[in-house]
């Protein structure tokens, strides 16, 4: 499986940028601090740096899998409250070779589901109840192969650590900024302009990390993401179930009231941001989508839409700052998928081959 080593060098690569990056603006910040006040001597900041980036990624990879908890009210299902979820699970599990997840059930009614945990071990399949509601039981497993895909390649305990970089960097900008606007801006003690002038560089530098380590995570996440899917495809031996799938998924979120909390979007086998884009420019030109003239767009209009949509520049350049691909990108690489395995070559080699 030659691509599988391909996502974890990407992987591993991404981990060690955005760690440098948070170094190094941890670096600026008490370079900063130091040059224009004089606090400290600079050995002492090299220590400070170095201590700082450790215990954040340790303070991340402890307390991820409870924000995650709490942020989505999940319930964990007792042995035997939900059979079919759990054979499913189990089933597929085993045929993966690895440890079967604890299963949950989210009080939501959009379309989703996704996986957390700080080990393969101790990992968490959370299942909303918008998912089992609107989707078959053949697209519950294609979605189900997907989320054991994660697990396989361990992708929640790298989203779970690299996330937290874009979200520290853009509330240190936030909160060095409003300081800065709002201190006392009369004062003509040097003491108090160069406090102030610090503050304002901070916040800068503290924005342009936000925005590189941002699309680095995103990027990271759109990869994954695809290789999830290609994973439930072969694990499940039906990709056009998971493409039916995330073909409800993807319309069901347009819909939803509120989207899903911002630092859980990685998560999730859907972006509810990217869903309402794309139904959004859908639904805007549904004349021209709406082959039938029915007034309804059916599953294989709405893939046509889809792939149309797909192919504009601007949203092209919009999905840098989305966690997932375009949901038609995804359905593409499950119909060559698909073919392959029809005509007789696809194997367990060849996994990764069309991503």
């Amino acid at each position: 499986m030659a691509r599988l080593a391909q996502l974890k060098l990407s992987m591993t690569i991404a981990v060690l940028l955005v760690s440098i990056i948070f170094a190094l603006f941890l670096g600026a910040i008490v370079f900063i601090l130091q040059l224009y006040l004089q606090l400290w001597a600079w050995y002492y900041s090299i220590i400070l740096v170095i201590a700082a980036t450790v215990i954040f990624i340790l303070f991340q990879f402890l307390i991820g899998p409870a924000i995650v908890r709490l942020s989505t009210r999940l319930r964990y299902l007792r042995p035997g409250e939900n059979p079919w979820l759990e054979s499913i699970v189990k089933d597929l599990a085993d045929k993966s070779g690895i440890p079967m997840p604890r299963l949950a059930i989210v009080p939501d009614k959009t379309p989703n589901a996704f996986v957390f945990g700080r080990s393969s071990r101790d990992a968490t399949l959370a299942v909303h109840e918008g998912l089992l509601d609107e989707l078959n039981k053949d697209e519950v497993r294609g979605v189900i192969g997907h989320e054991l895909g994660h697990v396989r390649h361990k992708d929640f305990l790298v989203m779970t650590a690299l996330s937290a970089v874009p979200l520290l960097a853009y509330v240190i900008a936030r909160v060095t900024f409003e300081v800065a606007w709002h201190g006392e801006r009369s004062s003509e003690k040097d003491e108090g302009r160069k406090f102030r002038a610090a503050l304002i560089l901070i916040a800068a530098i503290s924005f342009l990390v936000y925005i590189i380590s941002l699309l680095c995570v995103m990027r990271s996440s759109r990869l994954r993401e695809h290789y999830a899917d290609a994973y439930s495809a072969y694990l499940t031996g039906s990709p056009r179930q998971l493409a039916s799938a995330l073909t409800k998924i993807m319309y069901g979120l347009s819909l939803a009231p509120h989207p899903e909390r911002e630092g859980a979007r990685t998560l999730y086998i859907g972006d509810p941001a990217l869903a309402k884009l794309e139904c959004q420019n859908i639904i805007g030109r549904k004349d021209e989508y709406d082959l039938d003239r029915d007034g309804v767009l059916d599953e294989k209009e709405l893939e046509l839409a889809m792939e149309k949509e797909a192919k504009s520049k601007w949203l092209t350049i919009n999905r840098w700052f989305h966690t997932h691909p375009a949901t038609f990108q995804r359905i593409l690489l499950l119909r060559e998928i698909e073919k392959e395995m029809e005509s007789g070559t696809y194997s367990n080699k060849r996994i990764y081959a069309h991503i």
